[in-house]
Order: C-alpha cells, then structure tokens, then sequence
C-alpha cells in the first residue's frame, strides 16, 4: 500500500502542519514541531530567524530525526490518502 499526499503551496504553515522536503538523498515528509522567529542554536550551529523569516523545526516521519528549513523549503501537505500498489484509492 502507497500514500499519497495532496499538497497545498499557498497556505501559511504552522505548528502541527504535515510538510515534505527535499535534502541530499531525496524527499521526505514529516511535522512542523516548533517554530522560530528569533536567533537560536541548532545542533551546535547558529541559526537566523524573525518574525518576518521564520525557521521550521521539522521532525521526519521515516526517521524520526528533526531539522530545521526555511518556508521556502517545505511544502504543506494536506491529508493522506491510501492507495493500493496500482495507485487506486
């Protein structure tokens, strides 16, 4: 069984939000679990963040392992939908 995703580019994101990303080795999805708007520290790293540009902390679905990205990185994604292997609903 497959799921898949319908995705919302034009919403505003936020806390609890389901997003998908891309990063080295290809997409994943996972939730929105926090939000910054002021500077902070990420894993030993500074990071830049206002209320203008915030930064979403992101918690991987597959791995379980969090990361941080800009708005422009993530996609809002809408609800699950299952599907079997043909693509079926």
């Amino acid at each position: 069984m497959f799921i898949k995703f319908k995705i919302n580019k034009m919403s505003t994101l936020k806390k609890g939000d389901m997003v998908k990303w891309r990063f080295s080795n290809g997409e994943t999805h996972g939730i929105i679990t926090k939000i910054h708007t002021k500077d902070f520290i990420f894993m030993n790293r500074q990071r830049r963040a206002s209320e203008e540009n915030p930064q979403y902390e992101v918690m991987s679905e597959k791995t379980g392992k969090t990361a941080v990205h800009k708005a422009s990185a993530l996609k809002k994604m809408l609800k699950k939908i299952a599907t079997d292997n043909c693509g079926k609903k």
